[in-house]
């Protein structure tokens, strides 16, 4: 790593003021802050529910809680079972053999996080539909004339739920158990073969253990993403705990019922964390060596042709088929109509906007929280900072839709005292100044997003030895000087990752949207959930597909990322 240009100019600086002891002293605070305002919608959402009466809480248990939580852990066991026989299959197909295409299939695996859930199974509901093109395209083949008379299995349904969500939420545990098979140590994989075990045997008795912690952390996330959605499973008619959320804000505006719904989601997510962790509580592993990757087994013909096709169906249907109908839907619209509507052109300037804004708020909020860390001075500071990192990022573990009903009473809260403090002062009457504005959806995605700038800018920092901060420190420099005129050069690559991730996710917030938007404000998102509500779906496909192009690049860059260094190198 090189050292910054500006480090030796420091020897000529004097001794930092005693006024730059507050900019030396204003992270950890500042990241308090943070920490408090990740937590200020959950202690938010106790207090909504306990304002419900006691014939609210067994109204809810009666007629609506069986069937959303039922739903709910069958739609997740289902999902479950999906990404992790997926993930961990492609995982060990394109590590364990070599067979043609092998390197395109890699990275092609990755595609389906470009696309979010709801985008899926909107593509599915016009495939699949009776006078779609697969029900045509299979009623021509056997030579029947009505539609009738060919009858596929309705898509509109907790089984179509649970594939369609597995199909494009596996890329979550294949990526992370791909990389566990990568750096296993091919000398123990090795040492089984020569004791007389299959290759078989020894995916199942000595890699398939070994990746046990990455399959985990894998579903884990899956599970999450499951659980927060809501365009799917209301586009597949499942009452889901986050649809129920939804429809008893929405529909009846009963926040206390919502927000005993939303306490609902939060203590099963809190036992899934709770579940992979005790998992992998007891499992370690060590390696005395650096290890040796697995050399891939050569498949050659039958075999060879098979691995690909077992390869490409989770890409097939997770990407490439809704890709090619959103594509299909997409010129067909603009054929007819001869241009983007101008109310799809607003919600487009909306995303945008609304994504550029959270984003930098984001990696603002994520630095000063990394930084906190970085700069303490003492064991205590470190350990404040630390915990303040950690509460900040417990917002991407809590579904949007629970952010979202936590946030109502504060934000209210704070229209309050802005609306009493305007009156008082210029005698302006009291309105909604966050609710109801962008400034609300602005807040929900820092607090959902901010576990992404806080990672990657601290494992940026993580590579920037530390005794630059020491050099700079005996030179005289103050904590905000040494942020600004050395690390940030070199956090560069970092806070860029976190932006574009945060950029991309934003876009396709869903949620957290429909809830919080502004009337007459729609995002590319709510456009797309809009117009599939009224079934108008060549309309809704032109905001999919740029959802969807926006969602290609960062799943390019990371596809990159994760090939070695000899693949890439490679002709």
């Amino acid at each position: 790593m090189s050292i910054p240009a500006s480090l030796p100019a420091l020897a000529s600086r004097p001794a930092a003021p005693s006024r730059h002891r507050i900019l030396n002293a204003i992270w950890l605070p500042l990241a308090v802050l943070a920490a408090a305002t990740v937590l200020a919608p959950l202690l938010s959402l106790a207090w909504s529910a306990l304002q419900g009466s006691p014939g609210l809480w067994l109204h809810l248990a009666e007629h609506v809680l069986p069937r959303a939580l039922s739903n709910t852990l069958a739609l997740l066991l289902g999902v479950g079972i999906i990404v992790i026989l997926l993930g961990t299959g492609a995982a060990w197909l394109v590590t364990a053999y070599d067979f043609p295409g092998r390197r395109i299939l890699g990275w092609a695996l990755l595609l389906p996080l470009a696309v979010p859930t709801y985008i899926i199974a909107f593509s599915y509901l016009d495939i699949l539909h009776p006078l779609g093109p697969v029900p045509s395209a299979l009623r021509w083949l056997l030579g029947i004339d009505s539609p009738r008379g060919l009858r596929l299995p309705d898509v509109r349904s907790l089984g179509g739920c649970i594939l369609v969500l597995g199909f494009v939420l596996y890329p979550y545990v294949y990526l992370t158990t791909r990389v566990m098979f990568q750096s296993q140590a091919a000398s123990l994989l090795e040492a089984a073969r020569t004791l007389g075990a299959g290759r078989t045997e020894v995916f199942w008795r000595v890699a398939l253990p070994l990746a046990r912690p990455a399959i985990a952390i894998g579903a884990s996330l899956a599970l999450l993403e499951a659980l927060n959605d809501i365009g799917a499973s209301e586009f597949l008619g499942v009452q889901t705990l986050t649809v129920s959320v939804y429809t008893t804000w929405i529909t009846r505006s009963d926040l206390p019922g919502a927000a005993q719904i939303a306490l609902s989601m939060l203590a099963l997510v809190l036992a899934l964390i709770l579940v992979e962790r005790q998992g992998r509580k007891r499992q370690r592993y060590s390696l005395t060596q650096r290890p040796r990757p697995l050399q891939p087994l050569r498949l050659r013909g039958g075999r060879a042709l098979l691995a690909l096709i077992l390869g490409w169906i989770p890409v097939v249907v997770g990407f490439l088929a809704p890709a090619a109908y959103l594509v299909e839907a997409t010129a067909k619209r603009l054929h007819l109509v001869g241009g983007v509507s101008a109310q799809l052109l607003a919600s487009l300037q909306n995303t945008v906007v609304l994504a550029l804004t959270a984003t930098l708020v984001t990696v603002l909020a994520g630095l000063v929280v990394a930084w906190a860390v970085r700069s303490a001075r003492h064991r205590r500071q470190a350990r404040l900072g630390a915990a303040c990192a950690r509460a900040a990022s417990l917002g991407y573990a809590v579904p949007g839709t629970v952010l979202a009903i936590g946030l109502l009473t504060p934000l209210a809260v704070v229209d309050d005292v802005i609306g009493h403090v305007l009156s008082a002062l210029f005698d302006i009457p009291p309105q909604l100044w966050l609710m109801g504005s962008m400034s609300a959806l602005v807040l929900v995605y820092l607090l959902r997003f901010l576990a992404i700038t806080v990672g990657g800018i601290e494992a940026g920092l993580a590579r920037i030895p530390v005794s630059l901060d020491f050099a700079a420190r005996s030179l005289g420099e103050n904590s905000a000087g040494m942020l600004r005129r050395i690390h940030l050069p070199l956090l560069r690559p970092a806070l860029a990752g976190a932006a574009l991730l945060v950029f991309v996710d934003a876009m396709k917030e869903l949620p957290a949207t429909l809830l919080l938007r502004p009337m007459n404000f729609d995002t590319l998102a709510t456009w797309l959930y809009a117009e599939a509500a009224r079934g108008t779906y060549e309309e809704g496909a032109v905001a999919a597909l740029a959802i969807v192009l926006a969602g290609l690049l960062p799943v390019v860059l990371l596809a990159r990322a994760g090939q070695p260094t000899s693949a890439r190198s490679s002709p």
